[in-house]
């Protein structure tokens, strides 16, 4: 089962931690397993990125004794937890590893993709990947067939079974008449009341966390029935059906079966972003941002719904010290309060974790000529 520990909760939480001046040590770890199959390879992997971690903190020039002292530190601890068998890796194509001794942080994630990029050491854990590989979505699979249903649940590609429902149904009679047809209706209800049954134990499982989407795999003349009996919270989460057997497939079997259908859900999300950045626009009421100043104004103020971020978009800037308003690499000024401003290696990072911080949806989105007119970076927003 792949894992990934990355939450939208998690993000805010990680986007939100100030060290003060402690230095935080972020460090991404590629477990992709058609690369890093066996333990010894992926040690090998731990033991590249531990090496360029410790040359960074040993070259970075604006380091003081303290910072890299500490930070020294962190590099110890990163190898005493994951080396020398520490290293969880099951499920995980990559690991984030964030640590400041100083700021009394350490957290490891577990990620659903690998992510290549180089050791950071900043004033903040370095979340700008994890935004781009994105929270798992939970999904819902129901199957459904005369006298069985059962649940899956969890991330698309994580779908496990959760629930088993069996009702007893009475054999067909084999004599006519009367007694046959009674019967008949007989098992019909009997049907009909386990299609009752399977909807109202699935809507107690997850009445409490409803899933982004569900899926049903039932025999054609029970779908619609099926479907029919559900709550209508679960109904209008229905996103399509499967044509699976009911009793004798495998969760791998379910979690390739809803596969398509989760991605082609995730692309209709995207599409539907899209269509709002460009119904903002088009109304010209003032409620759309487009290009990386624009946007970075939007984020100080506030006013971001949704911001959407081209996949490996980076730009440095410029961050105030005092009342950390974020800008463009051309200020050296703060127009807030007069103070000089810091360099930023990245802005859109800086801009995607205030953002965060904000509630916003963010979405960093892969292949969408869409944004490439917007300077790779837009915004929706609130007011």
């Amino acid at each position: 089962m792949q894992a990934n520990d990355i939450t939208r909760e998690r993000l805010r939480r990680l986007a939100g931690i100030r060290t003060g001046e402690a230095k935080v040590l972020s460090l991404f770890l590629n477990l992709d397993p058609r690369e890093f199959a066996t333990a010894s390879a992926r040690s090998t992997e731990l033991r590249s990125v531990l090496d360029r971690a410790a040359r960074l903190i040993r070259e970075d020039e604006a380091l003081g004794p303290t910072a890299r002292t500490s930070l020294r530190a962190d590099l110890e601890r990163i190898q005493s937890e994951l080396g020398s068998g520490g290293l969880d890796a099951k499920g995980a194509h990559g690991l984030a590893v964030f640590a400041s001794d100083a700021a009394d942080l350490f957290e490891v994630l577990k990620l659903a993709e690998p992510v290549d990029h180089e050791p950071v050491i900043a004033d903040a854990p370095f979340i700008e990947p994890l935004s781009a590989i994105g929270a798992p979505e939970r999904w819902c699979v129901l199957l459904v067939n005369r006298r069985m249903a059962r649940l899956f649940c969890g991330p698309g590609a994580a779908l496990e079974e959760v629930e088993l429902i069996e009702d007893e149904l009475r054999r067909r009679h084999d004599q006519g008449g009367w007694s046959q047809a009674n019967y008949q209706r007989s098992i019909d209800k009997d049907v009909a009341d386990h299609l009752r049954h399977a909807a109202q134990v699935a809507f107690a499982h997850l009445q409490h966390d409803l899933p982004v989407g569900i899926l049903i795999g039932a025999p054609h003349e029970l779908a619609g029935d099926f479907e029919g009996h559900l709550h209508p919270y679960l109904r209008e989460r229905l996103a399509g059906r499967l044509d699976i057997d009911v009793e004798h497939t495998s969760a791998d079997d379910v979690r390739r079966a809803a596969e398509p259908s989760i991605e082609q859900a995730a692309r209709a999300r995207e599409d539907k972003a899209l269509a709002r950045m460009a119904e903002a626009f088009g109304a010209a009421t003032g409620r759309a941002a487009s290009g990386l100043p624009a946007v970075v104004a939007a984020v100080h103020e506030q006013r971001v719904e949704i911001l959407l971020v081209e996949a490996g978009f980076a730009a440095p800037g410029v961050l105030c010290p005092t009342c950390h308003w974020l800008g463009t690499e051309e200020a050296t000024v703060c127009p807030a309060d007069g103070s000089a401003t810091e360099r930023l290696d990245d802005l859109v990072e800086a801009a995607v974790e205030r953002s965060l911080t904000q509630a916003a949806d963010v979405r960093v989105l892969r292949d969408r000529a869409e944004l490439a007119s917007h300077g790779h970076i837009a915004a929706v927003l609130r007011f």
